[in-house]
Protein backbone atom coordinates (compact mmCIF):
# COMPACT_ATOMS: atom_id res chain seq x y z
CA UNK A 1 0.00 0.00 0.00
CA UNK A 2 1.45 3.42 -0.93
CA UNK A 3 2.53 5.65 1.92
CA UNK A 4 0.12 8.52 2.50
CA UNK A 5 -1.57 10.56 5.25
CA UNK A 6 -3.58 7.55 6.40
CA UNK A 7 -0.68 5.09 6.16
CA UNK A 8 2.51 7.14 6.62
CA UNK A 9 6.02 5.72 6.51
CA UNK A 10 7.45 5.50 10.03
CA UNK A 11 10.83 7.25 10.13
CA UNK A 12 13.60 7.18 12.74
CA UNK A 13 16.75 9.32 12.80
CA UNK A 14 20.25 8.11 13.66
CA UNK A 15 22.42 11.09 14.60
CA UNK A 16 20.82 13.76 16.80
CA UNK A 17 23.07 16.75 16.07
CA UNK A 18 22.10 20.18 14.77
CA UNK A 19 21.09 18.97 11.30
CA UNK A 20 18.62 16.50 12.81
CA UNK A 21 16.36 19.35 13.85
CA UNK A 22 16.16 20.51 10.26
CA UNK A 23 14.86 17.06 9.38
CA UNK A 24 12.40 17.03 12.27
CA UNK A 25 10.80 20.30 11.16
CA UNK A 26 11.16 19.63 7.45
CA UNK A 27 9.64 16.14 7.47
CA UNK A 28 6.70 17.54 9.39
CA UNK A 29 5.58 19.16 6.12
CA UNK A 30 4.99 15.75 4.51
CA UNK A 31 1.90 13.85 5.75
CA UNK A 32 3.21 10.64 4.18
CA UNK A 33 6.05 10.65 6.75
CA UNK A 34 5.73 10.16 10.51
CA UNK A 35 8.83 10.61 12.66
CA UNK A 36 8.71 8.18 15.57
CA UNK A 37 12.18 8.11 17.16
CA UNK A 38 15.90 8.85 17.19
CA UNK A 39 19.21 7.49 18.44
CA UNK A 40 22.71 8.83 18.95
CA UNK A 41 25.94 7.45 20.38
CA UNK A 42 25.71 10.34 22.86
CA UNK A 43 22.52 9.43 24.71
CA UNK A 44 21.81 12.92 26.13
CA UNK A 45 21.67 14.27 22.56
CA UNK A 46 19.08 11.66 21.59
CA UNK A 47 17.13 12.37 24.75
CA UNK A 48 17.12 16.13 24.07
CA UNK A 49 15.99 15.74 20.46
CA UNK A 50 13.29 13.27 21.45
CA UNK A 51 11.99 15.60 24.15
CA UNK A 52 11.88 18.55 21.74
CA UNK A 53 10.20 16.56 18.96
CA UNK A 54 7.86 14.45 21.07
CA UNK A 55 9.31 11.17 19.81
CA UNK A 56 10.99 8.11 21.30
CA UNK A 57 14.66 8.16 22.27
CA UNK A 58 16.13 4.73 21.58
CA UNK A 59 18.95 3.64 23.87
CA UNK A 60 21.13 2.48 20.97
CA UNK A 61 21.34 2.16 17.21
CA UNK A 62 20.84 -1.59 17.66
CA UNK A 63 17.53 -0.98 19.42
CA UNK A 64 16.36 1.46 16.75
CA UNK A 65 17.07 -0.77 13.75
CA UNK A 66 15.54 -3.77 15.55
CA UNK A 67 12.21 -1.95 15.99
CA UNK A 68 9.75 -3.53 13.50
CA UNK A 69 7.72 -0.30 13.50
CA UNK A 70 10.52 1.62 11.71
CA UNK A 71 10.21 1.69 7.91
CA UNK A 72 12.86 4.28 6.98
CA UNK A 73 16.09 5.21 8.77
CA UNK A 74 17.52 8.68 8.19
CA UNK A 75 21.29 8.44 8.64
CA UNK A 76 22.78 11.78 9.77
CA UNK A 77 26.00 10.39 11.24
CA UNK A 78 29.47 11.71 10.16
CA UNK A 79 30.45 10.64 6.61
CA UNK A 80 33.00 8.13 7.89
CA UNK A 81 30.17 6.28 9.66
CA UNK A 82 27.65 6.37 6.80
CA UNK A 83 28.54 2.98 5.33
CA UNK A 84 28.53 1.04 8.60
CA UNK A 85 25.27 2.55 9.90
CA UNK A 86 23.50 2.23 6.55
CA UNK A 87 24.59 -1.39 6.10
CA UNK A 88 23.37 -2.23 9.63
CA UNK A 89 19.97 -0.67 8.93
CA UNK A 90 19.65 -2.44 5.57
CA UNK A 91 20.48 -5.79 7.18
CA UNK A 92 17.68 -5.13 9.67
CA UNK A 93 15.22 -4.67 6.80
CA UNK A 94 15.03 -0.88 6.75
CA UNK A 95 15.09 1.51 3.83
CA UNK A 96 17.67 4.25 4.38
CA UNK A 97 18.08 7.92 3.51
CA UNK A 98 21.69 9.09 3.98
CA UNK A 99 22.98 12.61 4.43
CA UNK A 100 25.58 13.79 1.94
CA UNK A 101 28.03 12.51 0.95
CA UNK A 102 26.53 9.07 0.64
CA UNK A 103 29.77 7.57 1.99
CA UNK A 104 33.38 8.55 2.62
CA UNK A 105 34.58 6.59 -0.44
CA UNK A 106 33.15 5.16 -3.64
CA UNK A 107 34.13 1.67 -2.50
CA UNK A 108 32.00 2.09 0.62
CA UNK A 109 29.09 3.41 -1.41
CA UNK A 110 29.23 0.45 -3.77
CA UNK A 111 29.17 -1.91 -0.79
CA UNK A 112 26.04 -0.13 0.45
CA UNK A 113 24.38 -0.52 -2.97
CA UNK A 114 25.23 -4.22 -2.95
CA UNK A 115 23.77 -4.60 0.53
CA UNK A 116 20.58 -2.80 -0.53
CA UNK A 117 20.18 -5.15 -3.48
CA UNK A 118 20.84 -8.20 -1.31
CA UNK A 119 18.23 -7.17 1.26
CA UNK A 120 15.79 -5.80 -1.34
CA UNK A 121 15.76 -2.36 0.21
CA UNK A 122 16.16 1.14 -1.22
CA UNK A 123 18.71 3.83 -0.39
CA UNK A 124 18.15 7.52 -0.98
CA UNK A 125 20.75 10.20 -0.43
CA UNK A 126 21.11 13.92 0.04
CA UNK A 127 21.32 16.44 -1.38
CA UNK A 128 17.69 16.89 -2.36
CA UNK A 129 17.82 20.64 -2.99
CA UNK A 130 17.84 20.09 -6.77
CA UNK A 131 14.21 19.00 -6.37
CA UNK A 132 13.24 22.55 -5.38
CA UNK A 133 11.89 25.29 -7.61
CA UNK A 134 15.30 26.69 -8.61
CA UNK A 135 16.80 23.38 -9.75
CA UNK A 136 13.62 22.34 -11.52
CA UNK A 137 13.18 25.70 -13.25
CA UNK A 138 16.76 25.64 -14.54
CA UNK A 139 16.38 22.03 -15.69
CA UNK A 140 13.11 22.84 -17.50
CA UNK A 141 14.69 25.80 -19.30
CA UNK A 142 17.55 23.63 -20.54
CA UNK A 143 15.16 20.85 -21.56
CA UNK A 144 13.10 23.33 -23.57
CA UNK A 145 16.24 24.52 -25.39
CA UNK A 146 15.89 28.08 -24.12
CA UNK A 147 19.68 28.66 -24.11
CA UNK A 148 20.28 26.45 -27.14
CA UNK A 149 22.89 23.71 -26.83
CA UNK A 150 24.76 23.90 -23.50
CA UNK A 151 28.44 24.46 -24.27
CA UNK A 152 29.93 25.26 -20.88
CA UNK A 153 29.11 25.61 -17.19
CA UNK A 154 30.76 27.09 -14.11
CA UNK A 155 30.25 26.32 -10.43
CA UNK A 156 31.88 28.13 -7.51
CA UNK A 157 31.74 26.56 -4.05
CA UNK A 158 32.96 29.11 -1.50
CA UNK A 159 33.62 28.87 2.23
CA UNK A 160 30.81 28.34 4.74
CA UNK A 161 32.94 30.23 7.31
CA UNK A 162 32.36 27.40 9.77
CA UNK A 163 35.17 28.61 12.03
CA UNK A 164 33.06 31.64 12.92
CA UNK A 165 29.88 29.78 13.97
CA UNK A 166 30.54 26.06 14.56
CA UNK A 167 31.75 25.23 18.10
CA UNK A 168 34.06 22.49 16.78
CA UNK A 169 34.53 22.42 12.99
CA UNK A 170 37.47 20.00 13.21
CA UNK A 171 35.68 17.31 11.17
CA UNK A 172 35.35 19.71 8.23
CA UNK A 173 39.14 19.91 7.89
CA UNK A 174 39.90 16.21 8.19
CA UNK A 175 39.53 13.32 5.70
CA UNK A 176 35.82 12.90 5.07
CA UNK A 177 35.41 16.67 5.19
CA UNK A 178 36.75 19.51 3.06
CA UNK A 179 34.77 21.64 0.60
CA UNK A 180 34.38 18.84 -1.94
CA UNK A 181 32.54 16.45 0.39
CA UNK A 182 30.87 19.10 2.55
CA UNK A 183 29.41 21.43 -0.11
CA UNK A 184 30.47 19.91 -3.43
CA UNK A 185 27.58 17.40 -3.60
CA UNK A 186 25.03 20.25 -3.78
CA UNK A 187 26.72 21.79 -6.81
CA UNK A 188 27.64 18.60 -8.65
CA UNK A 189 24.20 17.09 -8.16
CA UNK A 190 22.61 20.24 -9.58
CA UNK A 191 24.97 20.13 -12.57
CA UNK A 192 24.18 16.44 -13.23
CA UNK A 193 20.45 17.15 -12.91
CA UNK A 194 20.77 19.82 -15.61
CA UNK A 195 23.46 18.38 -17.87
CA UNK A 196 23.71 14.63 -17.23
CA UNK A 197 26.58 12.39 -16.19
CA UNK A 198 30.23 13.43 -16.04
CA UNK A 199 32.55 11.47 -18.33
CA UNK A 200 36.03 12.66 -17.26
CA UNK A 201 37.76 15.10 -14.96
CA UNK A 202 41.09 16.88 -14.55
CA UNK A 203 42.06 18.98 -11.59
CA UNK A 204 44.32 20.01 -8.76
CA UNK A 205 43.85 20.28 -5.00
CA UNK A 206 45.85 21.77 -2.13
CA UNK A 207 45.70 22.72 1.52
CA UNK A 208 45.33 26.45 2.11
CA UNK A 209 46.08 27.64 5.63
CA UNK A 210 47.43 24.61 7.57
CA UNK A 211 45.95 25.79 10.89
CA UNK A 212 42.56 27.48 11.26
CA UNK A 213 41.66 29.72 14.22
CA UNK A 214 38.16 29.06 15.53
CA UNK A 215 36.30 32.22 16.53
CA UNK A 216 32.80 30.85 17.20
CA UNK A 217 31.43 32.41 20.42
CA UNK A 218 30.66 28.98 21.94
CA UNK A 219 33.79 27.29 20.57
CA UNK A 220 35.06 24.09 22.14
CA UNK A 221 38.43 24.33 20.34
CA UNK A 222 40.62 27.34 19.58
CA UNK A 223 42.36 26.01 16.45
CA UNK A 224 41.97 23.23 13.91
CA UNK A 225 44.80 21.47 12.12
CA UNK A 226 43.98 20.98 8.44
CA UNK A 227 44.65 17.45 7.15
CA UNK A 228 42.55 17.40 3.96
CA UNK A 229 42.66 19.61 0.84
CA UNK A 230 40.70 22.84 1.21
CA UNK A 231 41.07 24.30 -2.31
CA UNK A 232 40.00 22.34 -5.41
CA UNK A 233 40.03 23.39 -9.05
CA UNK A 234 38.71 21.06 -11.75
CA UNK A 235 37.53 20.76 -15.33
CA UNK A 236 34.62 18.42 -15.99
CA UNK A 237 33.71 16.86 -19.32
CA UNK A 238 30.05 15.82 -19.37
CA UNK A 239 28.92 12.95 -21.58
CA UNK A 240 26.71 15.46 -23.38
CA UNK A 241 29.83 17.34 -24.51
CA UNK A 242 29.39 20.28 -22.13
CA UNK A 243 32.62 21.42 -20.44
CA UNK A 244 32.38 22.51 -16.80
CA UNK A 245 34.71 24.56 -14.62
CA UNK A 246 34.47 23.81 -10.90
CA UNK A 247 36.05 25.57 -7.91
CA UNK A 248 35.47 24.24 -4.39
CA UNK A 249 37.25 26.07 -1.60
CA UNK A 250 37.38 26.75 2.13
CA UNK A 251 39.99 29.42 1.30
CA UNK A 252 37.65 31.69 -0.69
CA UNK A 253 35.71 33.57 1.96
CA UNK A 254 34.02 36.13 -0.29
CA UNK A 255 33.44 36.43 -4.02
CA UNK A 256 31.41 38.27 -6.67
CA UNK A 257 31.24 35.13 -8.82
CA UNK A 258 27.86 33.45 -9.48
CA UNK A 259 27.12 30.13 -7.81
CA UNK A 260 26.32 28.30 -11.06
CA UNK A 261 25.99 29.43 -14.68
CA UNK A 262 25.30 27.47 -17.85
CA UNK A 263 26.40 28.91 -21.20
CA UNK A 264 24.54 27.87 -24.35
CA UNK A 265 24.58 28.68 -28.03
CA UNK A 266 21.61 31.04 -27.54
CA UNK A 267 22.06 32.45 -24.04
CA UNK A 268 23.19 32.14 -20.44
CA UNK A 269 21.35 30.74 -17.42
CA UNK A 270 22.29 31.73 -13.85
CA UNK A 271 21.27 29.35 -11.05
CA UNK A 272 21.16 30.38 -7.36
CA UNK A 273 22.88 28.69 -4.42
CA UNK A 274 22.14 24.93 -4.70
CA UNK A 275 22.41 24.65 -0.92
CA UNK A 276 18.90 26.13 -0.99
CA UNK A 277 15.75 24.86 -2.71
CA UNK A 278 14.52 28.13 -4.16
CA UNK A 279 15.69 31.44 -5.58
CA UNK A 280 15.70 33.37 -8.84
CA UNK A 281 16.87 31.59 -11.99
CA UNK A 282 17.84 34.32 -14.44
CA UNK A 283 18.22 34.18 -18.21
CA UNK A 284 19.85 36.42 -20.77
CA UNK A 285 19.64 35.49 -24.43
CA UNK A 286 22.27 36.72 -26.85
CA UNK A 287 19.58 38.84 -28.52
CA UNK A 288 18.47 40.51 -25.26
CA UNK A 289 19.79 43.64 -23.55
CA UNK A 290 19.30 42.52 -19.96
CA UNK A 291 18.68 39.60 -17.62
CA UNK A 292 15.20 38.42 -16.73
CA UNK A 293 13.88 36.16 -13.97
CA UNK A 294 12.23 32.94 -15.12
CA UNK A 295 8.85 32.01 -13.67
CA UNK A 296 9.27 29.00 -11.33
CA UNK A 297 7.88 25.81 -12.84
CA UNK A 298 6.91 24.47 -9.41
CA UNK A 299 5.91 26.41 -6.32
CA UNK A 300 8.79 27.57 -4.08
CA UNK A 301 8.92 26.13 -0.59
CA UNK A 302 9.89 29.50 0.88
CA UNK A 303 11.73 32.73 0.25
CA UNK A 304 15.41 32.47 -0.68
CA UNK A 305 17.75 33.08 2.24
CA UNK A 306 15.15 32.27 4.91
CA UNK A 307 15.34 29.35 7.39
CA UNK A 308 12.81 27.44 5.26
CA UNK A 309 15.57 26.87 2.70
CA UNK A 310 17.54 24.73 5.12
CA UNK A 311 14.73 22.41 6.18
CA UNK A 312 15.26 18.84 5.04
CA UNK A 313 12.75 16.12 4.25
CA UNK A 314 11.93 16.34 0.56
CA UNK A 315 14.43 13.60 -0.21
CA UNK A 316 12.92 11.34 2.45
CA UNK A 317 9.49 11.87 0.91
CA UNK A 318 11.05 11.10 -2.49
CA UNK A 319 12.40 7.81 -1.07
CA UNK A 320 9.01 6.90 0.43
CA UNK A 321 7.38 7.41 -2.96
CA UNK A 322 10.12 5.43 -4.73
CA UNK A 323 9.55 2.46 -2.40
CA UNK A 324 6.05 2.33 -3.85
CA UNK A 325 7.28 2.51 -7.46
CA UNK A 326 7.51 6.23 -8.20
CA UNK A 327 10.62 7.63 -9.92
CA UNK A 328 13.54 7.80 -7.49
CA UNK A 329 15.24 11.15 -8.00
CA UNK A 330 17.55 11.62 -4.98
CA UNK A 331 18.88 8.11 -5.49
CA UNK A 332 21.94 6.26 -4.26
CA UNK A 333 23.07 5.82 -7.87
CA UNK A 334 23.08 9.58 -8.40
CA UNK A 335 24.90 10.21 -5.12
CA UNK A 336 27.49 7.54 -5.91
CA UNK A 337 28.18 9.08 -9.32
CA UNK A 338 28.72 12.48 -7.70
CA UNK A 339 31.05 10.92 -5.11
CA UNK A 340 33.00 9.21 -7.88
CA UNK A 341 33.50 12.56 -9.60
CA UNK A 342 34.80 14.10 -6.36
CA UNK A 343 37.13 11.18 -5.73
CA UNK A 344 38.38 11.32 -9.32
CA UNK A 345 39.36 14.99 -8.99
CA UNK A 346 41.71 14.07 -6.14
CA UNK A 347 43.12 11.19 -8.19
CA UNK A 348 43.64 13.56 -11.13
CA UNK A 349 45.50 15.98 -8.86
CA UNK A 350 47.72 13.26 -7.40
CA UNK A 351 48.52 11.73 -10.79
CA UNK A 352 48.43 14.96 -12.84
CA UNK A 353 46.28 13.21 -15.42
CA UNK A 354 42.77 13.06 -16.84
CA UNK A 355 40.62 10.53 -14.98
CA UNK A 356 37.67 8.86 -16.70
CA UNK A 357 34.47 8.24 -14.73
CA UNK A 358 33.28 4.64 -14.78
CA UNK A 359 29.70 5.20 -13.67
CA UNK A 360 26.89 6.81 -15.60
CA UNK A 361 23.47 7.73 -14.29
CA UNK A 362 20.32 8.93 -16.04
CA UNK A 363 19.23 12.44 -15.22
CA UNK A 364 16.60 12.34 -12.48
CA UNK A 365 13.02 12.56 -13.68
CA UNK A 366 11.68 16.12 -13.46
CA UNK A 367 9.35 16.84 -10.60
CA UNK A 368 5.69 16.74 -11.52
CA UNK A 369 4.72 19.75 -13.64
CA UNK A 370 8.38 20.78 -13.83
CA UNK A 371 8.45 20.77 -17.64
CA UNK A 372 5.42 22.67 -18.93
CA UNK A 373 3.95 21.73 -22.24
Amino acid sequence: MPYGPETPAHVAIIGAGNIARRYVEGMGRYPQLRLIGCADVVQPMADALAADAGIRAYTSVDELVADPDVDIVVNITPPTAHAAVTSQALAAGKHVYVEKPIAATVAESKSMLAAAAAHRRTIGSAPDTFLGSAGQTARAAIDRGVIGEPIGATAFVTHSKAETWHPDPTFLFQPGGGPALDLGPYYLTTLVNMLGSVAAVAGFTRVGAPVRPVTAPDRRVDTVEVTTPTHWGATLKFRSGTIGTLLMSFDVWDSHLPKIEVYGTAGTLTVPDPNEFDGDVTLRLHSEDDWRVLEPVIAPSGAAGTPAQYLRGMGVADLAAAIDGAPHRASAALATHVLEVIEAIQVASDSQSVVHIDSTVPRPAPMERAVPS
